[in-house]
């Protein structure tokens, strides 16, 4: 009964996003306040009936409820409980309602933390964020539904993959999630805009925050995605350029180009048509990105299997939601009256170069990811387009990118010259071509790539250090003024700094493990040892282990520095039931100098086993410096600028205005 009940709540749910919808749309056309009051109850109505629907089907998963095909398919007896609630999502029905879970939750947060939203700009909003809510729902009923039963109910289920029991891959997808489905709130306030023919500071200062919270949520979620990745498939790398990860990381650039986008809008009132496309082309990528997961068209470790006909259900959405909105930006944009103007030499120029970057960084992923798949379906041919590709043309053009950011905060808007932000950045330069130096000296016989890569990133960190310092006047005042001018700063210029110094530390880290990594592929039978960057690893031998629902092989490896032992090593062969699919666990010493990575192989005709031991330099930091940026993006978010929205007087004169 508790699974019917949550397919009739989809069911409501649908009903009610369709009046979310029509009412409020309808209401703002005409002017009825009534009509348009109507979205926010519709919105947190959405919200709550999609929570019945999600927590029933939790029901079926933690009770192992196999009469749910869904929870027979992807559970198991034997599964732990943290799996049973996570196979919620580990797959294609249930993570498309954890899916439109989180869009009626940003929904609703609009309904509820947009008091200070002239009412016909929050139901149109509304409005839009309903339609999106009711083609999913309408994808979830009609495709995709997770409560059908099965007569009779099979005894035991087929288990979730076991590359998805993982503490990461539990956390991992509700982040990503929320990142790519908080794009639809920069989606509807963009559509809702070119609706309303006013792009404003106020409207930049309604879409920044909710921008934001996507962005951070990606960032968080592509971290996790890489560091689950590093750890569990046991190829000792972080990225891979794999089509799935690319569909991730286009909508967090062109995210991170709105954000500094909204920002000109804000303060200068200037980019207002660009902006408004960044925002329709963010959500764009969210959506071909749950078109390339969910269509069937990649063969991927992070891909749902699904029939083409969910596909052609999802591609219709695309049509509908991607052909509509910038069909109607064709019409509306050139409507928008134009903004301020400002000199190539200045923060707002800056911050152009800043989109048009990043921009073309996206082009580049997107090509590189979708080529291929257009040429099968072209002509049949198959191709790969690897990381040597995207290595080359992205780094190529994120290379200019990283080498201004730090000049970018200095400038001033409107005009401003160059003089001035070198000496402020003198002396960051000076400690970076030190760093350089002292790093090419220490390896003077190569990679030269790694000394001017590192600085690099030491150069971002610095650079936005020394803005830091020149904002409080470090050093030009006295401690006690610099502290009340650091407390007295605007949290989301401090988040800045913590973001842009996050970026440099993931530079760094990327850099370090690209051109520093040593990797040995070794057969080895027990008593073997091998030297790997400073230590010595010695395969003590294996033995037969048991799991809640799986049997395997632990491989042990003692590593000694000198003559201390450091670690002891597992390295695990896992036999997960049922079914008898394979995983491989990885022996890992992690330390701030590299991480000592383990695998075990299969074993080979002699009885010896094939091993990978790896030593990546640094790779911690790029975790570390991705977890900066999203705390940056955290202390932005919590600027009192985003929780107070546009003035009261502003909202009191838009009328008369509009008049």
């Amino acid at each position: 009964m508790i699974a019917e009940t949550g397919h009739f709540a989809l069911i409501l749910a649908l009903v009610t996003a369709l009046v979310q919808f029509a009412l409020p749309l309808y209401g703002a056309h005409r002017g009825e306040r009534a009509l348009m009051g109507a979205a926010a109850p519709a919105a947190l109505a959405q919200f709550s009936l999609i929570v019945i629907a999600f927590l029933a089907l939790m029901h079926a998963y933690v009770t192992t409820d196999f009469s749910l095909a869904n929870v027979w398919e992807n559970s198991h007896s034997a599964k732990p409980l943290l799996y049973k609630i996570s196979g919620v999502w580990g797959n294609h029905e249930g993570s498309m309602v954890l899916w439109v879970l989180i869009l009626a939750l940003f929904g609703s947060g609009v309904a509820l933390f947009g008091g200070n939203l002239p009412l016909e700009l929050k139901s149109r909003v509304l409005a839009i964020q309903g339609s999106i809510g009711a083609a999913f729902l309408l994808f979830i009923v009609a495709t995709s539904n997770p409560f059908l039963r099965l007569n009779p109910p099979p005894i035991e289920g087929n288990g979730l993959n076991p590359l998805l029991q993982d503490p990461a891959l539990a956390f991992h997808p509700p982040f990503l999630y929320a990142g790519y489905v908080g794009l639809s709130i920069s989606f509807s306030f963009a559509i809702a805009a070119l609706i309303d023919g006013k792009v404003d500071a106020a409207w930049a200062r309604w879409v920044r925050p909710w921008t934001l919270a996507a962005w951070m949520f990606l960032t968080i979620g592509i971290a996790m995605g890489s560091w689950w990745a590093y750890y569990e498939l046991g190829w000792g790398g972080f990225w891979f350029w794999d089509p799935v990860e690319n569909a991730s990381f286009m909508p967090w650039l062109v995210a991170a180009a709105l954000l500094h986008s909204a920002i000109v809008v804000e303060k200068r009132n200037a980019l207002k048509i660009w902006t408004i496309l960044l925002a329709i082309l963010a959500f764009s990528l969210s959506l071909i990105g749950t078109f390339l997961v969910r269509s069937g068209v990649l063969t991927s470790v992070h891909a749902f299997a699904v029939d083409p006909a969910r596909g052609v259900f999802i591609l219709m959405i695309l049509c509908v939601f991607i052909g509509g909105a910038l069909t109607l930006f064709a019409w509306r944009a050139p409507m928008l009256k134009a903004g301020g103007l400002f000199a190539p030499m200045s923060r707002e120029g800056g911050l152009v170069v800043n989109n048009l970057l990043l921009c073309t960084a996206c082009a580049a992923v997107f090509i590189g990811t979708l080529y291929p798949l257009a040429l099968e379906t072209i002509n049949g041919d198959k191709i790969s387009v690897g990381p040597p590709y995207f290595n080359f043309t992205f780094g190529l053009i994120m290379l200019p990118l990283l080498l201004l950011v730090p000049a970018g905060p200095l400038l001033t808007w409107k005009r401003a010259e160059a003089w001035p932000v070198i000496q402020r950045l003198w002396m960051a330069a000076l400690a970076t071509f030190a760093i350089a130096m002292v790093i090419l000296v220490a390896t003077r016989r190569g990679p030269w790539l790694a000394p001017f890569g590192i600085a690099l990133g030491f150069w971002l960190v610095l650079g936005a250090l020394a803005e830091l310092a020149e904002r409080i006047a470090l050093f030009k005042s006295s401690f006690p003024v610099s502290w009340s001018r650091l407390k007295g700063l605007p949290r989301s210029s401090l988040g800045m700094t913590f973001a842009h110094a996050g970026l440099g530390l993931a530079v760094i880290g990327i850099f370090a493990v690209t051109t520093w990594r040593e990797e040995h592929i070794v057969a080895m039978k027990p008593g073997d040892h091998l030297s790997v960057a400073g230590y010595d690893v010695t395969f003590l031998g294996e033995a037969p282990m048991t799991g809640p629902n799986y049997t395997g092989d632990a491989g042990r490896f003692r590593v000694m520095a000198g003559n201390r032992e450091v670690a002891t090593l597992a390295s695990e062969k896992r036999r997960f039931q049922p079914g008898g699919q394979e995983t491989t666990e990885v022996g890992l010493l992690q330390a701030w100098s590299g991480d000592l990575y383990a695998v075990m192989g299969d074993r080979m005709n002699d009885g010896t086993r094939a091993m990978r031991i790896y030593f990546n330099p640094l790779i911690s930091l790029i975790w570390l410096g991705t977890f900066i940026m999203f705390m940056g993006g955290v202390i932005s978010l919590t600027d009192r600028r985003f929780r107070v929205g546009a003035p009261k007087t502003a909202r009191r004169l838009q009328p008369a205005a509009a008049e």
